[in-house]
Parts: structure tokens; sequence; C-alpha cells
């Protein structure tokens, strides 16, 4: 399976002006490059059988009809090949010139698109030369095969993607072709382009097509001229880009002397689902349905097997390097913010958050300080209770009672112990007996204290569970499941950690920082069971319910692009390669299906807390499942991965 990837290409030739031999040898060397490396659709540039920069030779009827004779030899190329090729090059149609895009597959010519939007400004003037194909919509005869569509309003369909084709200036008009097309069902749209280099036009260009592709929830594949090009009053640095939604997956080398073939695969599957559901794009649809668009079915066998190029990320809720700092510092605003609000509302000046030692307690009470901070309040009136109990360490407790001691809040300290013995008594519980009750008594009994002292001081209980933790249901029903305001709502597990981190690095003072530092080396547990014989944590999480940073994995692919679990975990094996075997994987994955169907009672009573992503589980937001939905199909199917 292909799990919804197409493997295209931006071919980059050398190219020598008005030498249609040349060229079409060039564009032969890459179309073959692309049959071997199993790409299913290649786009070259603008013009490429003749070179784009030949000015007035466009009128010369030599080089007209060298470049017919050059695309019979590219239809002849491509007979034994699976790949489908698009080529540029002027053809008169009715005693006009246009300057077209020709499809070709398996010997034939499956299409031609001419170029609407002809830039006629500064060192562009290619109205001198071409008309515009804005009206053009018939069949006409090229290289001997009849009844070829003529039309800059093609959809090109194949056993895997549908795609559409504009020419360069195109998509810089205020309403590209691509726009529409993408509307009548375009997945991918392919530019070829003859976009000279100035300074700073490549990040312009660059942001066109981010924002384009992203806007037609595309993918966006864009070839540009390259060396060989006349350089009399330009230059051409050859951009091969590969876009998807928004994302760049792929780009040549700008400048380069030598032919590029740029590679990846866009997942059409993904990108319908956005689509799907994006009720805006459906209504833009229905709103802007102007004209008829003509279907081409390319036949052909199934495309081949795709192999993975592009990139897949192991920890898609933790950008990388200076995007990380950023991220971390919007995302702690977006939770002051919310918690600011919550207060001011409520007109309460006292927090109160039961402070484990751990990583959800400790980034809810560095919001919880900030936002205080900001609101111009005592950092007093936030209550810090540490509830030692059964499972307790030294290690947890000390940092807890440092942090707190270090931010300048208000500590108390409450042990549960007594209180959970004599519950256990009442109930006939026995204390030797370390299940579930014994272990969710604890945790309600924490809760039960939380909320009796908010109410002493008139205050807000702040809640700390994570975005991790309602997606596996790993939190005790009205217990720690349960604020007044949870701030930590939608942040992941995997980047609890670095925001934290990123407190210590960058808000606080040096005694906070060793603190902190050290919570975020201190293993993830509820601490509900007794430590061992050393003192040391006995109980960890991610040896009982899995590794976070799988299970946060599956929750991106299954919440936010709607994968089903044989796509997951095919992800899953690129993207951790051989750091999980693929019988670990298979575990994880199905424990998180269970799960995540299981625990949905839990999150549909959730506290309100602020959204900070894409991946929200608010059962008044992004999120509504009912509790009692059947999770018969993805079980089923991880059996059978």
């Amino acid at each position: 399976m292909n799990y919804g990837f197409v493997k295209v290409a931006a071919a980059i030739p050398s190219v020598k002006v008005a030498d249609c031999h040349y060229n079409t040898q060039q564009i032969i060397q890459q179309l073959d490059e692309a049959e071997k490396a199993g790409v299913e659709i290649v786009i070259f540039p603008e013009l490429s059988i003749t070179a784009y920069t030949c000015a007035d030779l466009f009128a010369q009827q030599l080089l007209l009809e060298e470049s017919i004779k050059a695309l019979q030899q590219l239809v002849n190329a491509s007979r034994d090949k699976e790949v489908i090729c698009m080529v540029g090059l002027p053809l008169e149609v009715n005693a006009s010139l246009f300057n077209c895009a020709v499809v070709l597959r398996h010997g034939k010519i499956q299409g031609v698109v001419p170029k609407i939007y002809l830039p006629n400004y500064k060192e562009f003037y290619e109205m001198r030369w071409f008309a515009s194909g804005l009206h053009c919509d018939s069949n006409i005869t090229l290289c001997g095969q009849e009844g070829i569509p003529f039309s800059p309003y093609l959809l090109f369909d194949t056993p895997s993607c549908r795609f559409g084709i504009e020419i360069c200036e195109d998509m810089w008009a205020t309403i590209p072709p691509s726009s529409q097309l993408a509307l009548e069902g375009a997945d991918i749209i392919f530019n070829m382009s003859a976009d000279n280099e100035g300074t700073g036009k490549h990040n312009y260009v660059r942001s066109l097509i981010c924002q384009q592709s992203a806007r037609c929830l595309a993918g966006y594949v864009f070839a540009s001229c390259g060396f060989g090009e006349s350089t009399t009053d330009v230059v051409f640095c050859g951009n091969g880009l590969i876009y998807e939604n928004g994302s760049l997956l792929a780009s040549s080398q700008r400048f380069s002397l030598e032919p590029q073939l740029v590679v990846s695969e866009i997942d059409v599957e993904r990108l319908r689902n956005e689509r799907r559901i994006n009720t805006t794009f459906a209504a833009c649809r229905a709103a802007n349905h102007l004209r008829t668009y003509r279907h081409i079915t390319l036949d052909g066998p199934a495309p081949r097997p795709v192999s993975l190029t592009r990139f897949v990320e192991p920890h898609p809720f933790v950008p990388s390097g200076k995007e990380l700092d950023e991220r971390c510092e919007e995302i702690f605003a977006i939770q002051v913010s919310g918690l600011a609000k919550r207060l001011l509302h409520t007109h309460c000046r006292t927090a109160v958050i039961g402070i484990s030692g751990g990583l959800d307690s400790t980034l809810a009470l560095l919001v919880a300080t900030r936002t205080f901070d900001k609101l111009g309040f005592d950092r007093k009136g936030i209550i810090g209770v540490t509830m030692p109990g059964f499972g307790t360490t030294d290690r947890t407790y000390n940092n807890a009672i440092h942090l707190m001691e270090s931010l300048g809040v208000t500590i108390r300290e409450i042990s549960i112990r007594e209180a959970c013995i004599q519950h256990f008594q009442d109930i006939g519980q026995d204390i030797n007996n370390h299940d579930v009750t014994y272990e969710n008594g604890q945790a309600r009994e924490r809760t039960q204290i939380l909320m009796d002292v908010a109410n002493q001081m008139n205050g807000l209980v702040i809640g700390t569970g994570d975005l991790s933790e309602l997606a596996l249901g790993w939190a005790t029903y009205n217990g720690d499941h349960m604020s007044m305001y949870a701030v930590n709502t939608s942040i992941p597990k995997t980047l609890v950690r670095h925001l934290v981190v990123w407190v210590a690095e960058h808000d606080v003072d040096a005694t906070s920082r060793t603190t902190l530092l050290d919570i975020a080396d201190t293993p993830i547990s509820p601490e509900l069971i007794p430590a061992d014989e050393h003192g040391n944590i006995k109980q960890k999480t991610e040896d009982l319910v899995g590794p976070y940073e799988l299970h946060d994995f599956f929750l991106y692919q299954f919440f936010r692009f709607g994968f089903r679990p044989a796509k997951i975990y095919y992800l899953a094996q690129i993207a951790f390669g051989t750091h999980y075997d693929n019988e670990t994987i298979k575990k994880w994955l199905k424990t998180f299906c269970r799960r995540f169907f299981s625990q949905q009672f839990k999150r549909s009573c959730l506290p309100d807390g602020p959204k900070v992503g894409s991946v929200v589980l608010s059962p008044r937001g992004d999120w509504r499942m009912p509790s009692d939905a059947s999770s018969a199909l993805w079980l089923e199917e991880c059996e059978n991965l």
C-alpha cells in the first residue's frame, strides 16, 4: 500500500537557448532518472524544449517546427515509461502562439494547458510573442494525435491523485488558476515557471507557493528555469520546490550548474482529509463554481509502491531549533492569558495547585506565577499544596518544596496517608492490595483536599493534567481529572518537558532553574505505589502505558489527519527507525486505540482550559465523540498489522 503518498518531482535540466535537440536530450535523461526513482509525476520548467529566453526567436518558423519535432521525440521516449511528464513549449494554434504545458504518458499527449496570465512589465515581455489561453477550450491535433484537449481548464485523474497545471505568472495573479483547480478537486498543482532571480525575490516566491498550497489545501510542485538560460539581462537560479499544505518537503540547490531532480512524496490522503473537515473549503467551492472543467483520465497500472524520501517527524508536537523557543514562548503566553481571564472573571486572587514535584504540576505552577505577575497579584495568593502519600519519594517531595520556596508562593503540606488509611478501612479495602482502588483513592483524596482548600481561600483549583493523559485516559475520574481551570489541557507530554526547560532557561532565577532542570529529568510517575527499597520511584508511567513519544505520535496522526492504524504504524516505523522494533510499536498502538476509545467518558466532562495547538480533545471544541463508540474496527486493523 502507498497510504496516499504520491511520488512527484521537479526537474531542472540544463538548456541551451533555442537548441531544441540539446534540450530534449537533457529532458529525456532526467525523465529516465525520474522513472528509475519511481516518480509518478514529473514537471519540467516553462518552455523547457526551446528555453524561456528565446525572445523574438519565438517568431521564427524554424524554431517552432523544431520544437514540435522535439516534442515527438519526447512522446516516443515516454512510450515505455510509467512516469507522467509535463514539458513546456511554444505552440501555434489557429495562427496564435501560446506558451504551453504538455502532459505526456505512455506515448500519448494527454492534454495541453496554455498559460493564462502573460507578464508584460519590467523585464517581462511575453505579450509580444504569446496570446493568453484564457478563452481557449477546444481539441487540437498535435504530433499526429487527434482530439487532444487544449484548455487551461483541465484536470488530470490518475489512480492515485487528481492534478492541475498553472504556468509561472498564473500563480502571481490576484486569483490564481490553481485556486479554482483545487476547488474542482485537484490534489496537487504543478507549476512550470521561469522566475528570474533578484535580491529578496526568492523568499517572496517561496512565500507565495507556501501560502497558495496552504490556502488550497494542496500539494504544490514548482519547477523553474536554471542554468543555460540567457543572462543578457536576468539570471535564473533553478528553483525546484515541493510543498504540501504550506510545508516545504524538498527544494533544489540554487544557482547549481548541474541538472537537478527534486523528489518527494505528497500525502494526498492527508490533503483530502483536511478538505473534508474544512467546511470553508466546500462552501468556497459552492460559491465559486464558475465553469465546467474537463477531466482527463490517465489510464495505466496501479501506482508502484512508494518508498518515502520525505522526513517523518517522530515528535510532531515539538519543533526544533529557534522555532522551539518561539513555540514555547507563544504557548506559555496563551496559558497565562487564559488563566488571567478566568481569574479576573471570577474575581479570584487565589489559585490552589497540587504540587507533586512532577512535570505537569510544575508547568501549572509556572503558568500561575507568570499570570499573577502579569495581573499585579501577590504570588502569596498562589497556594501550592504538597500532599505526600504512600508512593512519594524524597526527590519529588524536595523538588516540590524547593520550587515553591524559590518562586515565593504559599506552601501548604497536607499528608493524605491517614485520610486514605481511614477511607480504606471504611470501605473495606486491604491497604496491602495495591490495585486500582488503592491508587484512585489517593488521587481522589488529593482532589478533595484541593477543592476544599480552594473553598476555604475563595480561590480556583488549577488543573495540571496534560493532553497525552487525556488521550489515554491516564487520570483518575473525578480525581486529578477534575479542576476549576485546566491550564495544561491541550499540551502533550512530549512538549511539557520542553516548556519547563524553556522557563528554566528564560524566566527564573538560578535556584529555581536548578530545581526545574532536575524535575525535567525525573521519571514520569503518579507515585501511587510505594517506592522501592532504595527510595526510588517504582511506578513509572511509561513502563505501564507505553512511551509518551509513541503515544503523542499516534495521537497526532490519528487526530490531526484521521489516519488509520495501518498508516500510523507505517509512519511510526519510518519515524522511529531502529529505536523501537515493529512489535513494540504495534503493542503500544493497540494500547493507544483501545484506551482512546474506552476513556472518552473522561474527556466528555473536562473542565475548561485554553487551546494552544491544532490537537485538542475538548468536547466543546475540537473533539466530539460518543463515550460508547466501538473501537472494534481500529483494534481489528491493529491485530492484522
